[in-house]
């Protein structure tokens, strides 16, 4: 038994590991497969890393503020709610329905937090999260009445007067970006689209005015540098990573219909970033003129490259070399990727998603075992790399879905089918 697994598994009760060892059975019929065994080791480790998860954070909490009602961290980048969307996973991994049904208990416990501790309108850090995943879960669990709730609050996130305002009207007062910023409550709205559908979609006239102003912002962020039609900055720096930078801005961006001006300045901005490679290793800088070749991460560098240049391969399937920049930022993190941290922000879990990202653009299966090789780095010393974080910062990040074990758990679920997988809170 690998280290991860031990740790989770401790105290786990016999019962509960009766009908987790039921379900491993279920889900996986046909062992004489040449991927049966893997797949199952994946699932028992995903499984018991999920359990363990909600004990640390959920159960804790329940029990430190039984009082209270309500949760210090209720955001599903490092709090309550990654374990909830953790429920979630597991729940579409394996229809297990009480995962289901805790998903929707740790929401609504994220909700009675939301107004008093997060002022943001994101699906990773803010309101726009907790609403959208409150709706999805609902609407799962064939609770229109809850569902409805929930949405109404969202489309109240949405009547956030910054949102749709743009820089020619003074709107530098929300930044831009996907953690904090306009495109993370755009991918929150692109979240709930997904799993209701027509009917109950967030109408795209809420949506495209902030679109256009995401757009103009990055324009005027851009207007002294000819090269890039889009920039911009976050907290006065133009960083090109995911979470706060270009590539997260533009994966938002490739997800809706855009003129062919807007399209045209996404695929610019798009070469900008390709021809601006660190020569020697392919990887990209954190940040624009940024000399330091250092990280290969989803945060920063060719991991999150890799995935929105799938994304954009896939809107712009003429468009050859976005196809072979995506391939290319794939050996980056190949070669560069197995990092000293587990998460999904700046870990091993995250970029294993590169290869799963290009296994479903490719259908090449060297990215399928890239992502398992990934997958079972973790499987062996997971434990050991999350001890630093957990010593430094405690256990609550230490089983968070973007810096500790609970992104773990998600690539441990979406490895049982690659073609369904998505990176939590970036792909859809």
């Amino acid at each position: 038994m690998s280290p991860v697994m031990e740790l989770a598994s401790q105290d786990a009760h016999e019962d509960s590991n009766n009908e987790r060892m039921d379900l491993i059975h279920q889900m996986d019929p046909s062992p004489a497969t040449d991927l049966s065994l893997p797949n199952q080791t994946f699932l028992r480790a995903a499984i018991s890393l999920k359990d363990k998860v909600v004990e640390m954070t959920w159960k804790k909490e329940n029990s430190n503020n039984s009082t209270s009602g309500t949760c210090l961290d209720p955001t599903v980048y490092s709090g309550l709610l990654g374990t909830a969307f953790t429920c979630f996973r597991s729940y579409q991994a394996t229809g297990h329905h009480p995962d289901l049904i805790l998903c929707n208990q740790i929401v609504d416990a994220c909700a009675n937090s939301a107004a008093a501790t997060s002022r943001h309108v994101t699906f990773l850090c803010g309101r726009g999260g907790i609403y959208a995943l409150g709706a999805v879960a609902a609407n799962y669990m064939g609770d229109h009445q809850r569902r409805d709730i929930f949405l109404d609050l969202f489309l109240q996130v949405a009547q956030e007067r910054a949102l749709p305002v743009g820089p020619e009207e003074g709107g530098f007062g929300m930044s831009y970006e996907l953690m904090y910023g306009r495109a993370g409550f755009l991918w929150a709205a692109l979240f709930i689209n997904k799993h209701l559908g027509p009917g109950k979609s967030i109408d795209s006239d809420l949506l495209l005015p902030v679109v256009e102003a995401l757009i103009a912002g990055g324009r005027a962020g851009a207007s002294d540098n000819t090269a890039c039609p889009l920039m911009y900055r976050w907290h006065g720096t133009r960083y090109w990573g995911a979470a706060n930078g270009l590539a997260g801005i533009l994966h938002v961006l490739l997800h809706f219909p855009l003129s062919k001006e807007d399209a045209e300045d996404v695929k610019s901005t798009l070469r900008y970033m390709m021809s601006n490679r660190f020569p020697h290793s392919g990887n990209y800088p954190s940040s624009e003129g940024n000399p330091r070749d250092k990280l290969v991460q989803w945060s920063h560098g060719a991991t999150s490259m890799a995935i929105t240049l799938c994304k954009a391969s896939q809107v712009f399937p003429g468009e050859r070399e976005f196809r072979d920049a995506a391939i290319e930022a794939g050996e980056v993190v190949w070669k560069s990727g197995l990092v000293k941290k587990v998460g999904l922000a700046d870990g091993v879990a995250g970029n294993a998603y590169a290869f799963l990202s290009l296994y479903r653009l490719t259908g090449e299966s060297i990215y399928e075992e890239r992502a398992k090789a990934f997958g079972s780095y973790l499987y062996h010393n997971a434990t050991e790399l999350v001890t630093v974080l957990r010593d430094e910062r405690g256990a609550d990040i230490a089983y968070s879905l973007f810096q500790g074990l609970a992104g773990v758990a998600c690539l441990w679920f979406d490895l049982l089918a690659p073609e369904s997988s998505r990176f939590p809170g970036y792909e859809l």
